[in-house]
């Protein structure tokens, strides 16, 4: 202790003013002020605890100033503006807890819990660069996944007029996707390592069991031609299946169905021409078909 400081009880009418030195920080009061609330105040300042005071007969309080007149002011008024920042409102909460104003505690905590809601997620896409990198990213997250591949350079053949067009329209929907789901499901980007050009796969509980395939070789009299292709609707409904994976026990068989304009459950191949037609696809020749990728969509096991 200081020399000239003591210890005294503090005990007065709810009109009579107090100095108080908080850290170095000076404010004047009243009683009533600092006994409002159920409070450590109130059990300094009603003659329940003995308090510290300089020669001056300053009441001395061992903490950061700070906050302190805005403690004062919630205990005037039962509210007050917090502070915008989440560290002062943090610093704000240590004060409350020390001084033990529940309400004020309270009114720190959930601020901070919509500061933390409000922070916008940052979304990270992995870029693979083999096959053993994607398997073990796939394995080891509690996600389902989305993988686009893409590889522009590994085209063998000709574009056609569209292609670069729809190549960006799948690199595009990829980044909305992902920025949209990336708390709920792992995003991959895969340009290393296939012959494909453009291709989706889906991923659930480590398994692959949705692709979208969105390339097709275009057969003319001299050349062949690589043809990119959209299909967005496709995309979007496979996204949402694997949403189904989220739970452990796995998406339900009728839910699946339900969800799936192809019944996704039933794992088909669409590989007839009256599929191909159905879906508004190629007018190539059946020998062009066999040949090509023609806007595969393949569900696998």
């Amino acid at each position: 202790m200081m020399s000239g400081d003591h210890k005294a009880v503090i005990k007065g009418a709810p009109s009579e003013y107090v100095k108080l030195n908080v850290g170095g920080s000076l404010h004047y009061t009243t009683i009533g002020t600092l006994t409002k609330h159920d409070s450590m105040l109130r059990a300094m300042f009603s003659g329940r605890m003995e308090v510290l005071t300089d020669s001056e007969g300053w009441i001395l309080i061992d903490r950061c100033g700070k906050h302190f007149g805005t403690i004062l002011n919630f205990l005037r008024d039962g509210s007050v503006s917090l502070p915008e920042s989440q560290r002062e409102l943090k610093e704000l909460l240590a004060e409350a807890k020390y001084y033990l104003i529940t309400e004020l505690v309270e009114s720190c905590e959930a601020a901070l819990q919509r500061y933390e809601r409000s922070i916008e997620p940052i979304c990270r896409v992995p870029l693979t660069t083999s096959e053993r990198e994607e398997q073990l990213l796939i394995s080891s997250s509690t996600k389902p996944a989305v993988k686009l591949l893409i590889n522009r350079h590994n085209n063998k053949y000709s574009y056609t007029s569209t292609s670069d067009d729809n190549l960006l329209k799948n690199l595009e929907l990829f980044d909305k996707l992902s920025l949209r789901f990336s708390q709920r499901v792992l995003f991959i980007k895969n340009v290393i390592g296939s012959n494909e050009i453009c291709q989706w796969s889906f991923y659930g509980h480590g398994r692959r069991v949705a692709e979208v395939c969105c390339t097709s070789i275009v057969y003319a009299t001299d050349k062949k031609h690589t043809k990119v292709e959209f299909h967005e609707a496709r995309i979007y409904e496979e996204t949402l299946n694997i949403l189904l994976y989220e739970n452990r026990t796995g998406p339900d068989a009728e839910l699946m169905q339900a969800t799936s304009t192809r019944g996704a459950v039933a794992m088909a191949s669409y590989t007839s021409d009256d599929e191909d037609d159905r879906r508004g696809g190629s007018s190539l020749t059946r020998e062009g078909r066999e040949s090509s990728h023609i806007g595969r969509i393949r569900s696998t096991k």
